[in-house]
């Protein structure tokens, strides 16, 4: 079955916009450099019901095995590990 890898990512305050946008464009690179992806869309929030949540994920994968290979792709770890020193991050996964 199919799975969506939701994440939903809260920025520190103390963050400069070029730090945030950095991180955007590196996480946006990621489907061009990770095979398994089928499709990716990131966006920003725009509504008050996320807990102040800022920005979404939605990384699209074949079936539960692509996505233990995406998370461990060696460009996966490098964008996770510093997202995770700059924000908040929750994510979900489903099948459907």
């Amino acid at each position: 079955m199919t799975i969506n890898h939701m994440v939903w990512v809260k920025f520190k305050p103390h963050l400069e916009q070029s730090e945030i946008d950095k991180h955007l464009s590196d996480l946006q690179n990621l489907k061009q450099k990770i095979p398994e992806i089928i499709n990716f869309s990131l966006g920003k929030n725009f509504t008050n019901r996320a807990q102040d949540f800022t920005h979404g994920i939605s990384v699209i994968l074949s079936d539960k095995e692509a996505l233990q290979n995406y998370a461990l792709h060696p460009d996966h770890v490098d964008v996770a590990k510093a997202l995770i020193n700059d924000a908040e991050v929750m994510a979900l996964d489903y099948e459907f």
